[in-house]
């Protein structure tokens, strides 16, 4: 006969493979082996691996009933009893009811004194915090057990190290959280499919946190398909509610009808706890949406709370007490304070998104009250908070991605920043409202060969799975680079006022329906309101295609035709954006500060600003920080890229204004060398066929001698121009993201110091281009700013030739 632990082993190999009957037999015969031998440690552990099969087999009363008669057992050793109480939380874990499980943990960890048993209860006391969202105590428990784990155990050890990084995602470190769970990866996946699926979900998790909305919920959508193939029940409703959790802010109907699958899945196995969870997460999901939700929110925050969800309940509580504020709105009715308990001030280390649902109540609070300004506070300091966190990643990529869990601070903030009537205040929060990304002080990235190593191969040309992996491994490596923890103040109007100088800025703010724009002189401060947003979108509907198509050689008539759609189009904005700023800007050059809607517009061939000196800034903050001193125009060096009809022409002529210029054709002008071209001159002009990259901007690039060049390859460059003038087509484009961040070829160049990149949102024809960066490098040369060179090499668009789009950003 084999030994009891040798039994035991094959019957938990048995019941993990869902081999229930033999599992059933198998163990049976261990508990008998175990008694005769008298080792009453190896008896406990069998006993709660049996009460475990009970469990699975679809009776979890009965196997709690089983633990509770097997603590009244007199033959049972401190340290068996610690085993069987850390077996009970596990079983009362995993219907949802954390609280009593963590109390069974503490029971059983202090009777533990194997490493291994010590081990396995921390990491399994740790899922119990993670569930309470309380990531500093999971993560103690985690970075314990990992110290515990003896050889032979690396499976144990790779999963603890996957906990930790999850625990490290709760926390809002999304980096750190990435690093740990790609480390345990390749040993979890060899483990199982189970296991697999549950390194996607948690993974996955961390993505949809980071801002790949769409990426990580697909994932997340894999892994509840994995565990429902496995016949995982319980798994696949926890994967969907995750998914649920994570859809309640972008599509909230889809968010309601996953959590109440997830729901149906919790109720059959009879986890009662996590079904309250899934209720929970239907009823945020309601109200998101402006529905009436099923279950009353104060009904829902007691019990969880009594779960110890704590951050749960309170996110529910402050949901109802929204839903309840907007309900009275709508009616015209005055907001009735809450009954129950008042909510916060909710503490620091409560995760980022309640903290800023917080500030949000009590922005909306004041505003129900007539504290409008009270109102404003709030949501400034929700902001701050937001960007403490946000300062903590150095990627642009990554900056950008989470600055949707920003946005709706600060759209609230626009539009009782329009209605308040005054300008500074409208000024303040046209700033905050386009600075969620570039408020961080940005840092340059160390040097990173493996970087540069990977971005290199994937110039190289690679299969379609190899480009997705290396794309990916590109992405996430970027997002490592530590943030600089340092946040910009906006600029106040007043000290805007002071170093405007000759200067007018154009605050364009878009707060729901309404568009409205500050000017803003040394001497003046006007507020014009430009109509509704719904004829501003339905002008900028088609532009776009509209320039592309005018860019291509169409003949006669035809090209006349589109062009003059294009002119009609350009006039239409013009008449909305420019003409009734014009009194009020007098002849003055001219600052924008559009918001994302605006992204695409040529902004110098609008009547109005054609021939005028016009910068497209980030902000008025970031745009007074780069003019603080004066720009370097000594140097200048010039690439031509393959495949381009007038390339070497372009740059053979725009050199001609520049002693001492650098020029690099054919297959000198490789990656390796516009990289240190970039480093030592001080404006740099690349001709080249140009990709906007609509899945991830910053793979948008220009075309080398040896395969395309990225904005992941500017973040490599020690130093950058503080020109840098791009001859390429559609390469001034940006993704506008969930937060309305910005993003695209030039924003990483101004993410990486440059000071101004002129390139154009569209097609633009090889003749046209070739003009207009002739006359543009004439100016520069002559010492002219580079909006103001720009303007004099800008002609109006009209029907007989292809439009010149370029515009000046800064």
């Amino acid at each position: 006969m084999d030994s009891a632990a040798e039994l035991h082993e094959r019957g938990l190999t048995a019941l993990n493979k869902r081999r229930y009957d033999q599992a059933e037999k198998t163990l049976a015969l261990a508990a008998m082996e175990a008694e005769k031998s008298g080792d009453q440690l190896r008896r406990a552990r069998i006993a709660t691996t049996q009460a475990y099969l009970v469990y699975e087999t679809g009776d979890p009363d009965g196997a709690l009933s089983r633990i509770t008669e097997l603590l009244g057992e007199r033959w049972l050793t401190e340290e068996a009893e610690g085993v069987i109480h850390c077996q009970h939380a596990m079983l009362l874990l995993r219907r949802g009811h954390t609280a009593d499980a963590l109390a069974a943990f503490d029971r059983g960890i202090g009777r533990l004194n194997g490493p291994v048993d010590l081990a396995t209860a921390l990491v399994n006391r740790g899922g119990v915090y993670l569930a309470q969202l309380r990531p500093r105590e999971a993560a103690q428990d985690f970075e314990q057990a990992l110290g515990l784990w003896p050889e032979g155990h690396e499976d144990q050890r790779a999963m603890t190290l996957h906990n930790l990084g999850y625990a490290q995602y709760v926390a809002g470190d999304l980096i750190a959280a990435l690093g740990s769970m790609d480390q345990a990866a390749p040993r979890m996946r060899e483990m199982s499919p189970a296991m697999a699926a549950t390194v996607d979900q948690d993974r996955a998790e961390v993505l949809v946190a980071a801002g790949l909305r769409v990426q990580g919920q697909q994932s997340l959508s894999a892994a509840a398909a994995a565990f429902g193939e496995l016949g995982l029940t319980q798994r696949q409703a926890e994967a969907e509610l995750a998914l649920a959790s994570h859809l309640t802010v972008t599509d909230p109907d889809e968010a309601d009808r996953v959590a109440r699958s997830a729901l149906d899945g919790f109720e059959e196995v009879r986890a009662s706890g996590l079904a309250l969870r899934a209720r929970a997460v239907a009823f945020e999901a309601a109200v998101t949406a402006g529905a009436n939700p099923s279950d009353d929110g104060e009904a829902l925050a007691g019990p969880l709370e009594e779960q110890g969800l704590s951050w749960p309940a309170l996110r529910v509580r402050i949901k109802a007490r929204l839903a309840r504020i907007r309900s009275a709105e709508s009616a015209g009715l005055p907001t009735r304070p809450a009954s129950g308990r008042v909510i916060g001030p909710v503490p620091p280390e409560a995760p980022i998104d309640i903290r800023l649902l917080e500030r949000e109540l009590r922005a909306e609070l004041a505003v129900a009250a007539g504290r409008a300004l009270a109102g404003l506070r709030e949501l400034r300091a929700g902001l701050d908070d937001f960007h403490l966190w946000q300062s903590s990643f150095g990627s642009l990529d990554l900056q950008t991605n989470v600055a949707g869990h920003g946005r709706i601070l600060a759209r609230r903030g626009l539009e009782l920043a329009v209605d308040s009537g005054e300008a500074d205040v409208l000024f303040e929060w046209s700033e905050r409202a386009r600075m969620l990304a570039s408020r961080v002080q940005s840092v340059r990235p160390p040097s990173d060969p493996a970087l540069a190593e990977m971005l290199t191969e994937l110039r190289g040309g690679v299969g379609p799975e190899r480009e997705t992996q290396l794309r990916q491994e590109i992405r996430e490596r970027a997002w490592q680079v530590k943030g600089s923890g340092q946040v910009a103040d906006p600029i106040l109007l007043g000290d805007l006022q002071e170093r405007l100088d000759k200067s007018a800025l154009v605050a364009y703010v878009v707060a729901g329906e309404r568009v409205v724009a500050l000017v803003v002189t040394a001497d003046s401060v006007n507020r014009v309101d430009l109509g509704d947003s719904g004829t501003l979108r339905s002008t900028l509907g088609g532009l776009l295609p509209d320039l592309d198509v005018a860019a291509t050689d169409l003949p006669g008539p035809l090209g006349a035709a589109v062009r003059g759609d294009l002119v009609d189009r350009l006039a239409q904005l013009s008449k909305i954006l420019v003409v009734p700023l014009l009194d009020y800007i007098g002849d003055r050059p001219i600052v924008l500060t559009p918001s994302a809607i605006l992204a695409p517009v040529p902004w110098t061939l609008l009547t109005g600003l054609v021939g005028r000196s016009v910068t497209v800034a980030q902000s008025a903050t970031t745009w007074l920080a780069r003019s603080a001193t004066p720009i370097r125009l000594d140097s200048a060096g010039f690439v031509a890229g393959p495949r381009v009809m007038r390339a070497s022409d372009e740059v053979a002529a725009g050199a001609a204004s520049w002693p001492g210029a650098r020029c690099l054709t054919g297959d000198e002008a490789s990656a390796e060398a516009v990289a240190s071209l970039a480093q030592e001159v001080d404006v740099l002009h690349i001709a080249a066929h140009g990709r906007h990259s609509a899945e991830n901007p910053l793979f948008s690039g220009v075309e080398l001698a040896d395969g395309a060049w990225h904005g992941y390859d500017i973040d490599l460059l020690a130093t950058v121009p503080d020109v840098v003038l791009l001859s390429a087509c559609e390469v001034g484009r940006s993704n506008v993201r969930w937060g309305e961040e910005l993003i695209g070829l030039v924003g990483a160049w101004l993410h990486a110091g440059t000071r101004v990149v002129i390139a154009s949102p569209a097609v633009v024809a090889d003749e046209v281009a070739h003009k207009v960066f002739l006359d543009l490098h004439a100016g520069l040369a002559k010492g002219l700013a580079p909006a103001e060179a720009l303007a004099g090499a800008i002609r109006p668009a009209d029907t007989d030739s292809a439009p010149a789009p370029f515009v000046c950003f800064s």
